[in-house]
Parts: structure tokens; sequence; C-alpha cells
């Protein structure tokens, strides 16, 4: 049969990244305390393509997956990154995975537990400047306002939010250590189940500890700043205010590979 991808294009016009999106798939991911966990991540494959390639083999991207679905993790993903440049005869080839990923956590006073979810996602990159890996984390926090608790009488407004935290590192690093940095750095952990005992800690908690946006996006820096494994980080929070009609938002980036950090 004749193969309409290899034959030859004459517009001299190479692509950067060619290949699939969207790929919802189940796949196997490391984690700390069980193992392994089960998920379904949504997946972007792509190689580059030489200028005298008419198209790329996108069947290959999936059968490929398909090899390792069984046991993705940080460990592995330089090797599918290197059988994708063979295979589909590339010079450089690229791997998005993001996915849900669950941890079973304890309520601070009663003990109860309950699955709480977390937004991961795994970035990957292999070309002729060497392997390129970035891990992301989506934690949800809660933060309570130091403007309200200072002006108020009683009370003070809190909301919920979401940190992201995406790192490049030099050796292997857990998905729960990077979780846990983050809920450290706000002014509560937020729990899937909560009994009367726990929510009145939690809400005190917070009480006790104010934080605005800059605070925790910073909190977060000064940890990952004096970690050696760390080599760039980029970190944002948002709250989702409750007594304004929009969000606050916060962003901090450093390549510590880099005199003055700036990426």
């Amino acid at each position: 049969m004749i193969d309409v991808q290899n034959q030859p294009d004459d517009r001299n016009i190479p692509i950067d990244k060619v290949g699939v999106k969207n790929i919802r798939y189940p796949i196997t991911v490391l984690d700390r305390m069980n193992g392994t966990q089960q998920t379904v991540a949504s997946i972007n494959m792509y190689v580059n393509l030489p200028h005298h390639y008419k198209g790329t083999h996108m069947s290959r991207f999936v059968e490929l997956l398909s090899e390792h679905s069984n046991n993705i993790n940080l460990r592995n993903l330089p090797d599918i990154l290197e059988e994708m440049k063979e295979r589909l005869e590339a010079q450089s080839a690229h791997i998005e995975m993001e996915f849900p990923y669950f941890l079973n956590k304890s309520a601070p006073v009663s003990g109860a537990q309950g699955l709480m979810e977390y937004n991961i996602s795994f970035r990957g990159s292999l070309n002729g400047s060497g392997m390129d890996l970035v891990v992301e984390v989506g934690v949800p926090v809660t933060t309570l306002c130091p403007c309200s608790k200072e002006i108020s009488e009683s009370g003070a407004h809190n909301q919920r939010g979401m940190v992201r935290l995406a790192v490049r590192f030099k050796r292997f690093i857990w998905i729960e250590d990077l979780i846990r940095l983050v809920e450290e750095s706000a002014s509560s952990e937020v729990y899937s189940v909560l009994k009367r005992e726990d929510e009145k800690q939690v809400t005190e908690r917070a009480y006790d500890n104010p934080m605005f946006v800059e605070d925790v996006v910073r909190e977060v820096a000064v940890k990952l700043r004096d970690d050696p494994n760390i080599v760039w980080f980029a970190v944002d929070s948002e709250n989702f205010e409750s007594i304004h009609n929009h969000s606050a938002y916060a962003y901090i980036e450093r390549d510590k590979r880099k005199p003055d950090g700036k990426a």
C-alpha cells in the first residue's frame, strides 16, 4: 500500500510540532503510599517533521502510548520520548499529560478520611539541547484576608483558592512532596471530609494565619529557593474572592540556573 506520509513535500517548510492531542487514556502513575495509582489522563504527543516529509504517522503515537500506559512516571518519561524520536524518525519529541491524582486525607481532629483530588501535569521535551521535564501540581487551599481581619471588629472574610506550582528539578521528586509544600504555604488546607470539631480547628487555624495571594506565592518561593534539587519554578495563586466580584492573583517565576533568577 502507498505510504502517503512518507511522500516528498516540495514546499520546503519544516513543522515544529505535529502529532495527536486530547487523547483520553487510562494510565498508571507512581503513588508514594500505595506504590501505583490508576487514573485517566488527557495526553498530547508531538514530534518535529522535516521539510521533505508530507506527514507523520499518527497511529505510532497511540501504539507507543499503549505500550507504556501501565507504568507512566517521571522516571520513564525520558525513555518514552526517546522511543517517540526513534519510531517517528524525528529530531525532537514532546509529551504533555494532565490527570487527576487522589490522596486519602485525614481530617485534622476527628481523623475522618476522604479522597482529595489534585490536578497534575507532566510536560517533557527531548531535542538536540537535551531533556526538559516539568511537573505541575494544582492544589486547592484556603486563605483568610489580613486586611479584613485587621479592620473588622469581629470575623474576617476568607476564600478558597487554587495554587499552581510547576518545577524543573535535578533528581526525581514525589508529587506528594509538592502538594504538601503548597498546602503548608496557605492559611489552611482544604479537606474533603470535615466533622464539626474539624471545621472549628480549620477556621481558627486560618484566622490565626491570614494571607494575601502575595503571601502564598512568596511562602512557596522561599521554600523552593532553599531547595538544591529545584532548578526552576513557577507558582501562581488565585483566590476566588468571597466578597468581591473578581479573583485575586499573584505569580512568581524564578530560574535558579541564572544569576539574576529571571526566567
